[in-house]
């Protein structure tokens, strides 16, 4: 009987939390995929044009079924659709394209390359290689006030 008892109360959990009728909780509820589930529940709790389990299911599927939600890249997680439309080809992980998609993964992860620098003068850019103010004119003034 506790078992049947705590199903009603999840029922009525989601049919007050998403705003849909029992069938629908029911048939969220049975779900056999727990990851799915997730999903569809997003779906009918953010998608104003998705009411029902059947129309949320449906949404997924077409979703799963287009091709550039395939993953491109295990490594990275890429998509087909994120593929970098300068070089036409390649990741995230492959860092030698210039493309726009490329540097915005650089900038998610933090990820850059040799060359850039992050010890330069925060004004005028000169120094680097571990001496932050290396060729840098912007503090002499200040150096010499102190001595």
């Amino acid at each position: 009987m506790p078992k049947n008892h705590a199903r009603k109360k999840a029922l009525a959990a989601l049919k007050d939390e998403l705003g849909i009728k029992h069938a629908c909780a029911i048939a969220l509820l049975d779900h056999p995929d727990a990851d799915e589930r997730e999903t569809l529940e997003r779906y009918l709790a953010e998608y104003v044009d998705i009411n029902t389990y059947r129309e949320a299911v449906d949404y997924l599927r077409q979703e799963q079924a287009d091709p550039r939600n395939q993953v491109l890249c295990d490594r990275c997680g890429w998509l087909m659709g994120m593929v970098c439309p300068e070089c036409e080809k390649g990741c995230g992980c492959e860092y030698q394209c210039t493309g726009w998609r490329h540097e915005e993964m650089r900038a998610a992860t933090g990820d850059y390359d040799e060359d850039d620098d992050p010890y330069g003068c925060p004004e005028c850019g000169a120094g680097g290689g571990g001496d932050p103010y290396g060729e840098c004119v912007c503090y002499e003034d200040d150096e010499e006030e102190a001595a």
